[in-house]
């Protein structure tokens, strides 16, 4: 009697675990970008923020890239370090709105 009671309180417990590690094997990774289906979001690992990706922000990485001195390239495209020197850039030079 006490055999299939483990069995069954086993299967339980297995099933539960597969449960929750399938739910959080859903959940996604928002430390770069974020997408959906009409904005784009990055997040700012050194100031611990989030930034829609708008007009307002493409014209600011426009103004970025021409006090650097650089050449166009999206965004999405730059690398790790060129994200967080444009965000210490952009925390140091906000909006005139």
């Amino acid at each position: 009697m006490h055999r299939p009671h483990r069995y069954l309180s086993s299967l339980f417990l297995a099933a539960a675990l597969l449960a929750s590690a399938a739910s959080m094997a859903k959940a996604g990774n928002q430390d770069d970008g974020h997408y959906d289906n009409d904005h784009v979001r990055y997040y700012d690992r050194d100031h611990r923020d989030y930034h829609n990706w708008d007009d307002r922000e493409d014209r600011a990485y426009r103004r970025y890239l021409a006090a650097k001195h650089r050449t166009y390239s999206k965004f999405n495209k730059a690398n790790t370090r060129l994200h967080r020197d444009y965000w210490n850039w952009r925390h140091s030079n906000p909006d005139r709105d």
